[in-house]
């Protein structure tokens, strides 16, 4: 306890009621010290203009050194809480003299927003760990090469060394861009130089930068009914007007009505394997969106997410190779053909959009994940990206036919639907109204499963979006038939409720 001259000063009086921790484990006695002056400050108990007692006398009487007291002051002074002059040490005069203690108010204040568009993104409300069978979008974590993808790490580290440990370029180191350029070229028929490509932190971020690049707020967007949810996010997140076009057996469906009544400023499309039903863009259709793009100053995104894995005849080609100059952004990942942690994405931008859209990309975009980057280039250009991805076709073809059986002998009984399958790492399967998906899915979570709820996937749902997106590509064989069974049972159930 201070003399009894030192609690005459109302810090210390104050500071003694709450005596320093000095048992193993705790805070130093200068943090602690700093602290409990700021929290005084901040509550009101010493108000503004207080004088406080020099560092000696304040060292003397809570018992630390008159060092720790000086820090004390130093960093309470540099924060702007209190003044420090040779006339002495004063509580400074803030602008809101108490933040924890509420005062009486004649008017109440405002509360805090956050910005419209936040409204308009959906939850899901089926947060799940990708280990769960059945989750759409996964691909087969287990197969991956790691030991190949170390070698190629370490290479990239030896050969680029501390040089990649700045920012870089932008728009993404030009051996991957190069890299992905030439395969792109090879596998899907797209028309690109590698200084089109635009390397990005995944699908999103591509998309995200689509509705930066080309849209306005209030502008009319396009996106497929059901689709994709993260399409449906970067356009909410853009201020854009939302209009689902529904999808049937050819894709999109855009009539010339649709065109008179909200012509679109963007559209948004999965044509190779539409997500989640499976549908391929027919050809007709593709080659009228892209003609009544053009004529209405409209782009189109082409999302090519998991395309490379084709089970049925020769891949199909990428809609933006289709004409010359064709008003589309493409975009692709590596999350499905790689893994989702790797975090890396591409966006293939038109000629005449890249030269406009120079600054904006250069000013917005930071570069990084340069070793990864590197490494990634040299997978691709050896040759070992191409044989991953036949091994993981072959693999997802034999785990999507189990996965047929299963559900054709264990759902013999139920009314359904699959739909899809021609590609990819998932199968829909749609189920009467009577069913609901949404509760059959939380359900399932019981049981380590975790299929998506189609009515999920639709911003307007109707009576044929009802049912289950069951993703195969993490689900190992050997479950496969227990795993469906169960899930059987599951929707069974609800036949008896």
């Amino acid at each position: 306890m201070p003399p009894e001259e030192l609690l005459a000063d109302p810090l210390i009086a104050l500071l003694a009621e709450s005596p320093l921790a000095r048992h193993p484990g705790a805070d130093s006695l200068q943090r602690q010290l700093q602290h409990n002056i700021r929290h005084a400050i901040l509550n009101g108990r010493l108000p503004s203009g207080t004088r406080l007692p020099g560092t000696r006398a304040f060292a003397l009487a809570m018992g630390v050194s008159r060092n720790s007291a000086t820090a004390a002051y130093e960093l309470l002074g540099a924060e702007g809480f209190i003044q420090l002059s040779r006339q002495g040490t004063t509580v400074a005069t803030l602008a809101h003299a108490s933040l924890t203690h509420t005062p009486i108010r004649t008017k109440k204040p405002a509360t805090p927003t956050i910005a419209e568009r936040s409204s308009q993104v959906r939850d899901n409300g089926l947060a799940t760990a990708e280990s769960l069978a059945f989750k759409p979008g996964v691909p087969a974590l287990s197969r991956f090469p790691l030991a190949l993808w170390k070698r190629c790490m370490d290479k990239a580290i030896q050969q680029a060394g501390v040089s990649a440990l700045g920012y870089g370029n932008p728009l993404g180191e030009m051996a991957l861009r190069t890299a992905i350029a030439h395969h792109l070229a090879v596998a899907r028929g797209v028309r690109c130089s590698a200084d089109q490509v635009i390397i990005t932190e995944g699908a999103q971020e591509a998309l995200a930068l689509c509705v930066r690049l080309v849209t306005n707020p209030r502008d009319v967007a396009w996106v497929e009914e059901p689709g994709y949810r993260g399409a449906q996010t970067a356009m909410a997140c853009g201020d854009l007007r939302i209009h689902p076009m529904r999808v049937d057996h050819d894709g999109i469906h855009a009539t010339d009505r649709a065109w008179k009544t909200h012509p679109p400023r963007l559209i948004y499309t999965t044509p190779s394997h539409q997500y989640p039903l499976g549908s391929v863009l027919s050809a007709t259709r593709r080659l009228d969106l892209i003609a009544k793009a053009e004529q209405h100053g409209a782009w189109i995104i082409e999302d090519d997410y998991d395309s490379e894995f084709r089970h049925a005849g020769e891949p199909i080609a990428a809609m933006q190779g289709l004409v010359p100059h064709a008003p589309v952004l493409y975009v692709g990942t590596f999350s499905k053909t790689l893994f989702p942690a790797l975090r890396l994405g591409f966006l293939v931008l038109p000629d005449n959009l890249l030269t406009r859209a120079d600054v904006l990309l250069r000013e917005t975009l930071r570069g990084g994940h340069r070793f990864e980057q590197l490494a990634l280039a040299e997978l691709i250009a050896s040759g070992h990206f191409s044989r991953h991805l036949g091994r993981m076709r072959r693999l997802y073809r034999s785990r999507q036919q189990l996965l047929r059986e299963a559900i054709a002998t264990h759902f013999a009984e139920l009314p359904h639907n699959v739909t899809g399958g021609d590609s990819g790492m998932h199968l829909t399967m749609r189920l009467p109204t009577d069913f609901n998906d949404m509760k059959i899915a939380e359900t399932a979570r019981a049981y380590d499963m975790a299929p998506t709820p189609l009515s999920r996937f639709a911003l307007k749902p109707d009576e044929d979006d009802n049912g289950l997106v069951l993703g195969y590509g993490n689900t190992s064989e050997a479950r496969i038939p227990t795993l469906v069974k169960r899930l059987a049972q599951l929707v069974k159930a609800q036949i008896s409720h």
